[in-house]
């Protein structure tokens, strides 16, 4: 899944520091969202952060994406913090500079000048920005600042049991760049969390032999998008099971061939969402 990066990137010619998430490597164990409470919930970091109410708020948040249909099933996570954006909606809309971008990327609301300014929960499209009725503050992850100027890593980072979660300097993670998107680009914010390996749609489904009730293995599949002509090919497994993965929706046509087989052929099926496509029966050829 979900691998996903958070960037920091350069600004000012000052060294910005770098959020690295592998959605292929995470498990959904939580232990991210968990630390973050445990940083957080009780502690007031000022000037960065005043205590995190005990529930309602997820500065890290770990999304669950579930997909497909039994039982062809795909269960994935990705984590959503802060984006921590150089054109930050919630910066523009702050009074009283109670919100800004510091020399390293991360952006912070200041507890004391943001009191009161829920506009600044209010703007975020990534809604990563929490009101708190109590304090009658915005809040949000701050990147662990009260760490970093330690020189330590940021909770979620450390409690990572995986390594889905690193952190370091923007130029020791310069050839992951080239591989990560940015969640929704729409938005315009300029955001510096970058993702590899998201959640994509895919194809998958069985092919047997109707005569001896047996899955096939070897059939050669292939997928092609009719919409822009690319073809991707699979062969099915010893289950007789074939999946193809990181898909873009569209309107799909899927081939299978076997020798000593009829060739199948299933035209213009859409897919919006993840697909198990109906069994496939192949026929031997008479």
């Amino acid at each position: 899944m979900l691998v996903w990066l958070l960037i920091l990137g350069s600004l000012g010619g000052k060294k910005m520091k770098v959020f690295v998430f592998d959605a292929a490597k995470c498990n959904g164990c939580y232990g991210c969202q968990v630390a973050c409470k445990d940083e957080h919930v009780d502690n007031d970091w000022s000037p960065y952060a005043k205590p995190q109410p005990d529930t309602g708020h997820f500065w890290m948040k770990v999304n669950q994406k579930t997909h497909g249909q039994v039982p062809k099933v795909k269960v994935e996570y990705f984590a959503k913090p802060c984006m921590h954006c150089d054109d930050a909606s919630c910066i523009k809309v702050a009074k009283n500079n109670a919100v800004y971008k510091r020399p390293d990327g991360l952006v912070i609301i200041d507890p004391e000048k943001a009191k009161g300014q829920r506009a600044i929960a209010e703007v975020c499209p990534y809604e990563a920005v929490y009101w708190n009725d109590t304090l009658d503050i915005p809040q949000k992850c701050t990147g662990c600042a009260q760490l970093i100027v330690e020189g330590k890593e940021p909770r979620c980072v450390d409690a990572c049991a995986t390594g889905a979660l690193m952190f370091g300097d923007e130029s020791e993670f310069v050839n992951i760049l080239t591989k990560a998107e940015v969640m929704n680009p729409e938005y315009g914010m300029k955001p510096r969390v970058y993702y590899l390996n998201l959640p994509k749609l895919f194809v998958a489904g069985e092919i047997y032999d109707p005569n001896i009730d047996e899955c096939l293995s070897g059939v050669e599949v292939t997928l092609t998008n009719i919409d822009t002509g690319k073809v991707l090919k699979e062969t099915t497994d010893n289950f007789g099971d074939y999946w193809f993965k990181k898909l873009e929706a569209g309107k799909y046509s899927l081939t299978a061939k076997k020798e000593g087989y009829q060739v199948y052929v299933l035209n213009g099926f859409w897919v919006e969402d993840s697909l198990k496509v109906e069994d496939i029966a192949l026929q031997k050829q008479v």
